[in-house]
């Protein structure tokens, strides 16, 4: 799987422009590789319309766990899944550190999308230095741990993880095909112990990733994939990663 995370970027035209651009460069790697773009929620509709019709899978940066109610501002998962929305990503460091969201809170965004029939992409990672000073698998299975509370799976395909290290986002650098292959293997045997089933979870690398280092990265065993920032707002870079992903299968 490779999703890309528009972030806050692009206005409409750009938006539909890269999905529609996105939709052609992917569409023979679509049918080996699920691939999903996550837009700003205000432009999920236009970009739902551009992908409907081809193996692009449509994705939210965000979700509010409650279906309905005095939530100004927010967005309820019904919501998202009307407007065509498969994925949702939960937890990103983004959300954790600017906007202070718990690993309790993200557990209801989690379970508050499987409700809702879409699969959350829940993300995990650890600060530069926690990863020197000897805690990031510690830190990484207590965020997992966490962010699962009281989530029960009935098909395990339906929750995606991804192991996004917090200093390797949008720094330029990247975590070494070893110490991501470490921590994703840690990261499955905890999810397998959990649910059982570990092996059909899918486990994404975020950080960085871009054509030059996504097929030593997909090369890594317990790597399923990717969740892309930065390349994923250029449909060729974007593209070439997709394409590095089937060349590993």
């Amino acid at each position: 799987m490779v999703a890309g995370n528009w972030k806050m970027n692009l206005g409409l035209a750009d938006a539909v422009r890269l999905a529609s651009d996105v939709a052609r460069e992917t569409a023979d790697d679509a049918r080996a590789v699920t691939v999903a773009v996550c837009p700003p929620t205000i432009w999920l509709e236009a970009v739902a319309e551009r992908v409907r019709t081809s193996g692009v899978a449509l994705g939210a940066q965000d979700v509010h766990p409650e279906a309905s109610g005095a939530f100004t501002g927010e967005v309820a998962p019904p919501m998202l899944r009307e407007v065509g929305a498969r994925y949702v990503i939960v937890g990103h460091s983004e959300r954790r550190q600017l906007f202070g969201e718990s690993s309790a809170f993200v557990a209801e965004k989690a379970r508050a999308v499987l409700a809702a029939g879409m699969a959350p992409i829940l993300c995990v990672g650890e600060t530069l230095d926690e990863r020197e000073g000897g805690d990031a698998e510690a830190v990484v299975l207590g965020q997992l741990a966490e962010s699962l509370d009281g989530v029960a799976l009935d098909d395990p395909a339906g929750l995606v993880v991804a192991y996004e290290p917090v200093w390797a986002i949008g720094t330029g650098r990247t975590a070494t095909p070893d110490q991501a292959q470490t921590m994703h293997a840690a990261v499955r045997a905890a999810l397998a112990e959990r649910f059982g089933g570990g092996e059909k979870i899918e486990i994404l690398y975020g950080g960085s990733v871009k054509p030059g280092n996504a097929a030593e990265l997909f090369a890594q065993p317990d790597l399923d994939g990717a969740l892309v920032g930065g390349a994923s707002l250029d449909a060729d870079a974007f593209a070439a990663i997709v394409a590095a992903a089937r060349a590993s299968l």
